[in-house]
């Protein structure tokens, strides 16, 4: 056996999972250049090659269940395209506004096709809420309706969605608690969908950076968003934050987060998935709003990010037939390889979802919170 070889098997080992055994998390390699490919590039050398059909697993949620669970990563020691990527980090500020849209261009607009064959009816591209029920679009509605009643959102407010997405949540709102909503967003893709998908109703999408908002709302909300904005730009988002908020008003703020402070995200997810991509921990986000907003509420239940991650992917694998034509098989194997790894971090607790809400000066007789 080659020490290479040897040294990945070894490695696997410590996190309980075996090569060419028959549980559900263990793997089977299929090309032997996968052990140099691992060794050498980390987690970008692992999702490249399981993109590439170098190794399979029955259960890749498992899998990564395993890996993270034992911080497995942390017994492989830093390569250059590691250290290259922390820098690259640390230095560069790579959520400035000429580069907001790059991730609009290589994900949100990949074709509404794709997000229609896993997403709920609301098109909720963010973590459902798992309270009482299995059933993902009942999750994707309860998890709207969540943050309409932690807003305390009443008839006639006027609400701003920064980074709207399809317009799921601008419609249940309007729809549900007859509030008027201006969407704003960088996707060509999502904006075409969302505005034809909110006529009828007193929604208006835009096309615009959040660092151009000037307006002013009774109530603002950002769900899935938050990640792409980059903790050098986190002073500046909750400054604009508290311009456009009225005196009395809310902001609640829907974000995946990080266990800890990091300088550079997971390479494979930044280069395939979300380019310049950032998870805020709870002491970025607090010296972010530092003397700017009052926290209220802090609510964390990143275990259904779990739930929804496999109820995506049974959705896309489900519907693989109808997409096949549109997207090749590296694709279909970079998806489930995205979904999947995802949801075994969320199920090993390493990254979280917070829900958190925010106002200007504190309410006055304090925020009751809602769950």
């Amino acid at each position: 056996m080659s020490s290479t070889k040897e040294t990945i098997q070894k490695l696997l080992e410590t996190a309980d999972i075996k090569i060419n055994a028959d549980r559900p998390w263990d793997i089977k390699v299929n090309d032997e250049r996968f052990y140099g490919r691992v060794l050498t590039g980390g987690s970008l050398g692992l999702g490249e090659s399981y993109m590439d059909g170098w190794w399979d697993c029955e259960s890749v949620d498992e899998f990564f269940f395993h890996i993270l669970k034992t911080e497995l990563s942390k017994k492989i020691q830093f390569n250059l395209s590691l250290i290259l990527n922390f820098l690259r980090y640390r230095i560069f500020n790579l959520q400035n506004k000429n580069r907001a849209s790059e991730v609009a261009e290589h994900h949100y607009n990949l074709g509404n096709k794709l997000y229609s064959s896993f997403l709920d009816p609301y098109y909720q591209y963010s973590c459902g809420y798992f309270q009482e029920t299995k059933e993902l679009n009942r999750a994707q509605e309860q998890k709207l309706d969540l943050i309409c009643r932690k807003l305390q959102l009443k008839s006639g407010d006027r609400v701003l969605d920064i980074g709207c997405g399809w317009g799921g949540l601008a419609r249940y709102m309007a729809e549900h608690y007859k509030c008027s909503v201006v969407g704003i967003n960088l996707s060509d893709e999502q904006i075409k969908f969302a505005r034809e998908f909110n006529k009828g109703f007193p929604v208006e999408i835009l096309k615009m950076d959040y660092r151009d908002l000037e307006d002013k709302f009774d109530k603002i909300v950002s769900v899935g968003m938050f990640e792409h904005v980059g903790v050098k730009n986190y002073r500046k988002f909750f400054k604009i934050i508290k311009k456009c908020l009225k005196d009395d008003g809310l902001c609640l703020l829907h974000t995946i987060g990080s266990n800890h402070s990091v300088m550079s995200p997971d390479a494979w997810i930044t280069k395939y998935i979300f380019p310049n991509g950032f998870l805020p921990s709870v002491v970025q986000i607090g010296k972010g709003i530092n003397r700017i907003l009052v926290l209220e509420d802090w609510h964390s239940f990143g275990q259904y990010y779990d739930e929804t991650l496999v109820a995506w992917f049974k959705n896309f694998n489900d519907s693989w037939t109808l997409l096949r034509s549109d997207y090749n098989q590296r694709f279909y194997r970079m998806w489930t390889y995205y979904l999947l790894s995802c949801a075994g971090a969320f199920r090993a607790r390493k990254i979280q979802l917070w829900q958190i809400v925010l106002s200007k000066d504190g309410i006055v007789g304090g925020y009751k919170s809602v769950r």
